[in-house]
């Protein structure tokens, strides 16, 4: 690679989960930081970071046809970009990436993106970097304070997982589970909200396996910190995700009784309603016990919005085991879900299994289950027009006049006003669509 200029403009691509969401709004934070700003929109950067995601189908194809497809932009505009891949993908690959792609500069992993600066440096003088080490906890004590603060802010409290699920390569890719100091995030949730955040959104990959020390030495669970977190004056939501049920304790589904900034929803991943299936994805509940689990929340807020992962076509699942899966989505009646084909993991155990499922077989299956899920959220949306309730704008509609912002379930609701952003408005939910829903203002709330 031949020695080229720092650049002056950077573009962050982030895929995937809202943890990458997240690493990504904290990687420009350090760009920015050196001098590098965002470039305008339409405008080709000097830097591309591709935040990838190791989750879905083909991820590592993907990131190569996204290299090629920047390098030939580059070359059709005289310009050489200079591009470097972070994220899952780039832990699972690491140097393969350098040795197939010669137009990357620097692969850096998950536990690392706090050295991406000094890497940019050594890619400006000529230099390839591949680093893809994982510090316990390194990361979040080298990074700047926080820079750019939306209404609604993503604040990451714990990484990786040690639950070991057959299909999934979180722990390959993220690391053993640990968890942030407590004090570290309470400073970091007060310049959030100090700098306009009104919402904080707890990012985890097994967020309720949080647990931290307070300053006296006193164990604090994760209900504990949300506690905590919502005496912050100026804040006004709490929410988390993701969840796992074999970390839910009582003091959490306490807390959604209690707690009143805590945010009626909670994603909980069940992934099949079969039992036979969860057992072989080392899945730690079944069917019924998750259902039990979420009759507990309900219990102490009864208007909770509930939402789940689902996988179809997990090795050897049978048409009696998707049937399973289906009647657990209708006995639960999600308001929101995401769905997947299953997906062999490159070094998951999942993916040696017998049984694989056919192609064709899955397709048939996701539909089917989409279209239950789509269904249960329609009917969530429609009953609940005639509420009043408070948005929360997090940015400008489509239309002149027009806001978007989330209700306290996490739905979209649009509708006109004298407003700005960030503002929590009191409105009437009139209309009621798939994905979003309609409101009149009642109250142009700035509390």
């Amino acid at each position: 690679m031949k020695p080229t200029t720092t650049p002056k403009t950077y573009r962050v691509k982030s895929f995937g989960c809202q943890m990458n969401v997240y690493d990504g709004e904290r990687m420009g934070e350090l760009l920015e930081a050196q001098g590098i700003t965002p470039a305008p929109e339409g405008e080709d950067a000097d830097l591309v970071v591709l935040n990838t995601c190791h989750i879905r189908e083909k991820a590592t194809e993907k990131v190569y046809s996204d290299i090629g497809r920047l390098v030939k932009a580059g070359e059709e505009a005289g310009k050489k970009p200079m591009i470097a891949v972070a994220g899952c993908v780039a832990q699972a690959e690491g140097e393969e990436i350098m040795a197939r792609a010669p137009a990357v500069g620097m692969v850096v992993g998950p536990q690392a993106y706090h050295r991406l600066g000094d890497m940019v440096k050594d890619a400006a003088a000529g230099r390839r970097n591949t680093d893809t080490d994982m510090p316990e906890d390194a990361k979040f004590a080298a990074l700047p304070a926080r820079r750019k603060v939306a209404a609604s802010a993503f604040l990451t409290i714990q990484e990786g997982c040690d639950k070991f699920c057959t299909y999934c390569v979180v722990p390959y890719t993220r690391g053993a589970e640990i968890s942030r100091p407590y004090s570290d995030l309470l400073r970091e949730a007060e310049k959030l909200v100090e700098a306009g955040a009104r919402e904080l959104t707890l990012l985890g990959q097994n967020v309720n396996a949080w647990s931290g020390e307070d300053d006296k030495g006193r164990a604090v669970g994760f209900d504990g910190l949300i506690r905590t977190l919502a005496e912050l004056p100026g804040l006004h939501r709490i929410r988390y995700t993701t969840s796992h049920p074999n970390d839910m304790t009582e003091g959490l589904i306490a807390a959604h009784g209690e707690v009143e900034k805590l945010m009626p929803y909670l994603h909980l991943p069940v992934q099949s309603g079969s039992d036979r299936v969860l057992k072989a994805m080392n899945r730690s509940h079944t069917a019924q016990s998750y259902l039990k689990l979420l009759d507990r929340f309900r219990a102490v807020r009864p208007d909770i919005a509930l939402s789940g992962d689902f996988i179809v076509g997990f090795p050897g699942e049978t048409e009696a085991e998707f049937e399973e899966t289906l009647a657990l989505v209708n006995e639960v009646k999600y308001a929101a879900a995401y769905s997947f084909k299953y997906s062999p993991r490159p070094g998951t155990p999942a993916a040696s299994m017998d049984g694989q499922v056919a192609p064709q077989v899955m397709d048939e299956r996701l539909q089917r289950l989409q279209a239950a899920l789509n269904h249960h959220q329609l009917a969530f949306n429609e009953a609940s027009v005639g509420k009043n309730c408070k948005v929360l704008i997090e940015r400008k509609g489509k239309h002149p006049g027009q806001w978007l912002g989330k209700s306290p379930w996490l739905q979209s609701v649009f509708f006109e006003g004298d407003c700005a952003m960030g503002d929590l408005v009191e409105v009437e939910l009139v209309q009621a669509g798939p994905n979003s829903l309609a409101g009149r203002v009642l109250q142009p709330a700035r509390a």
